[in-house]
């Protein structure tokens, strides 16, 4: 092996070292976490790129592009993200950005909805969770980063964007056009449905626990007498803070575990447990799931099924329970890493699982039900209502 190759891998040695485990360079030589044979096929590879591609590339474009190769091939949910995507993720979570409204991840290569937002062009438009997306205006996003597909979607609030999405019972491709706006996350919704309270929770943020503990006193005020319930509705519910999942499903628990998560590391190993209180003295709660409800709404749909506190009812969640933590690196750039997953009380595995409803009951379109608008359409909504009403209440 000539000089500058043998120098060249010795380099890519330690800087993948000290990216991968920032490992001091006094152990370089004795770490055997990383295999010499590996190092030196990447070498090679790295060299024929460097000499016979048909375009000249950069040295640093070209390891950045090994980067994100490594890490989102790991799974949907990690990513390597340059300094512009760390920044753009820093804009989304401030929710509030001109955008379409809904939340995705990439599946077998496609971008795929896991649920429009509540009140955004998305929804409004009749994207559904599942919907794969295949073009953003006349650009093909078929196995592009996500960070990339998110940056085509997103614009300036008022103009235009055509984006064409495959549906599963669907032959044709659907073409819908949104118009972009700022998406401001919505709170809570809440109404009385005779004695039976109904809380929509469309994502859950650092003040959701107190959100809802507040919306609850405000259905007791409104309802002429007690309530006899309370129907939970996180469908579409795409997830959010773990501290709120956390809190708004101790409101309704008086003991036993909530959640746990579980990676490799020490403090990926958590434990989460409820607190002596129960904001509704043991009346009944009906929680309502579907394809887009995941994460946070997976942790409270299971926690309370699990300690029987609950009857679940709709369709399967989404199934996606992992951590990721957020590792900013020195040079401005970001390393999003699943760092552990998260598990009911009972040890159910929510990544693969998803919940199953106690009640299925599939969401149909243009049936109409005996409920006030715009809930008339709602046929999941009143056999949760019906399922709440069979439920006799706890004794407190």
């Amino acid at each position: 092996m000539n000089n500058t190759l043998k120098n060249l891998k010795e380099a890519l040695f330690a800087m993948i070292l000290v990216v991968m485990c920032s490992i001091p360079m006094t152990m370089l030589k004795a770490d055997k976490t990383v295999p010499a044979e590996n190092i030196e096929q990447f070498v090679d590879v790295f060299k024929r790129i460097k000499e016979q591609y048909v375009d000249k590339i950069d040295d640093e474009e070209l390891f950045k592009a090994a980067i994100k190769g490594m890490v989102s091939g790991l799974d949907p949910h990690s990513a390597f993200l340059s300094n512009d995507d760390f920044n753009e993720l820093k804009i989304g979570t401030t929710g509030k950005f001109g955008g379409l409204g809904i939340e995705i991840t990439t599946e077998d290569g496609y971008v795929k909805v896991i649920t429009p937002i509540d009140d955004t062009p998305a929804q409004r438009a009749g994207i559904l969770a599942g919907d794969l997306i295949v073009k953003v205006g006349e650009t093909s996003v078929k196995d592009m980063e996500i960070g990339d597909a998110v940056k085509l979607m997103r614009g300036e609030p008022g103009t235009k964007i055509q984006i064409t999405v495959l549906r599963k019972k669907l032959d044709e491709p659907l073409v819908i056009d949104i118009t972009r706006q700022i998406i401001v996350s919505k709170g809570i919704k809440y109404k009385i449905f005779d004695n039976i309270g109904y809380v929509r929770l469309s994502s859950f943020q650092s003040n959701s626990t107190n959100d809802l503990k507040s919306t609850i006193y405000k259905l007791k005020k409104l309802s002429d007498k007690p309530i006899d319930g309370l129907v939970l509705d996180l469908r579409n519910n795409p997830g959010g803070v773990l501290g709120a999942a956390v809190g708004i499903t101790d409101l309704f628990l008086q003991e036993g575990k909530i959640v746990y998560t579980n990676g490799r590391t020490i403090n990926s190993k958590l434990e989460y447990f409820a607190t002596p209180q129960d904001i509704l003295n043991g009346l009944p709660i009906v929680v309502m799931v579907n394809g887009g409800s995941a994460s946070a709404s997976e942790i409270v749909a299971g926690a309370l099924q699990d300690s029987k506190r609950a009857k679940i009812v709709g369709t399967k969640s989404y199934g996606k329970a992992s951590v990721q933590t957020i590792q900013e690196l020195s040079d401005g750039s970001a390393l999003k890493l699943t760092t552990a997953r998260y598990y009911t009380p009972l040890g159910r595995d929510i990544h693969k699982q998803g919940i199953v409803p106690d009640v299925i009951i599939e969401y149909e379109k243009d049936k109409l039900v005996a409920l006030p608008e715009p809930y008339e359409k709602d046929n999941q909504l009143i056999k949760a209502i019906e399922v709440l009403s069979e439920m006799k209440p706890k004794e407190s």
